[in-house]
């Protein structure tokens, strides 16, 4: 096999090139729009290969067989009647020799080596019973009674910190319990599940601004990187993760995309939310975050 990034950019392009048939003709119905997602996660995983330098295949190249093999037998599996089916089987069909021959490389786990026997103990030697003289006992006074200590009694009992505020004992969820475990302060009122990004030092999410002004609230917004891509001007619900296991959601409408077939490893696909309903705890997250990275920027004009 040639080098697994190429052979794992090609599989790919490949899969994009399906998808955005898919994502892309607004005649084809939502249930046949929804035979992208198996595409959009073998995507992904190739991504992670590309990413890593080939470094990764495992298991990364066997999740993209699964769902390319998932997403081929959804589609074959319609009737062949409609142009954007054709089009996407042939291009998830293209890529499966591609990922086929990814599974092939991946190096195969190491069975674990059986546990050492341990040696035997040796078995207690006994000597033979002294002969026990008589002593005299001793006489003891009865034990004395412990003293009994009250338990402390509080006039109010320890209270959660109140939602959207930080716990002063260690990083916490904006109004959850301490610990990025802790749920989030959802914003309401937005439709469908949260589309989750996760921000980090070098994180294919990011904050973006554009020339319409430098606030990242007000005149920029988020860029989630997805494979699976919402319609321009929906509402969406975001729940963002910091480092430090902060976390927030937080109400956003679509403003612009990046298609699949438009992305690259260093541009991935994805879509530009601006917020529209942010608590003011969410937004000095915000803040505190492009303070140490630097936002993207997106021409909004």
């Amino acid at each position: 096999m040639s080098d697994p990034v190429t052979v794992a950019r090609n599989a790919r392009e490949s899969l994009a090139r399906g998808l955005n048939a898919l994502q892309s003709d607004p005649s084809l119905p939502q249930q046949l729009v929804d035979l992208g997602q198996p595409i959009a996660q073998a995507m992904g995983a190739l991504y992670k290969i590309e990413a890593s330098g080939g470094t990764q295949l495992q298991p990364h190249a066997q999740l993209a067989l699964t769902n390319v093999q998932g997403a081929l037998a959804a589609l074959q599996a319609q009737p062949a009647q409609h142009p954007a089916i054709v089009a996407a089987m042939e291009a998830v069909a293209g890529a499966l020799g591609g990922v086929h021959s990814l599974t092939r490389a991946a190096p195969v786990a190491a069975a674990p080596a059986p546990a050492p026997q341990a040696a035997p103990y040796p078995q207690p030697q006994y000597a033979a019973p002294q002969p026990q003289y008589a002593q005299p006992q001793a006489q003891y006074a009865p034990p004395q009674q412990q003293p009994q200590y009250a338990q402390p009694q509080y006039a109010h009992p320890p209270q959660a910190a109140p939602a959207g505020q930080v716990s002063p004992y260690g990083p916490t969820a904006v109004g959850g319990p301490p610990g990025p475990s802790g749920p989030a302060a959802a914003a309401p009122g937005a439709p469908g599940d949260a589309h989750v990004a996760e921000l980090g030092a070098h994180s294919p999410s990011n904050f973006y601004k554009g020339l319409s002004g430098n606030d990242i609230v007000d005149h920029g917004g988020l860029f989630v990187s997805t494979y699976k891509l919402p319609k321009l001007g929906s509402r969406v619900r975001v729940k963002v993760s910091l480092p430090g296991g902060y976390e927030f959601e937080a109400n956003a409408v679509v403003r612009w995309r990046r298609e699949p077939n438009e992305a690259s490893t260093d541009a991935p696909p994805g879509f530009g939310a601006q917020f529209t309903d942010i608590t003011p705890e969410a937004r000095q997250l915000v803040y505190r975050y492009v303070r140490n990275r630097e936002p993207m920027f997106h021409d909004d004009l």
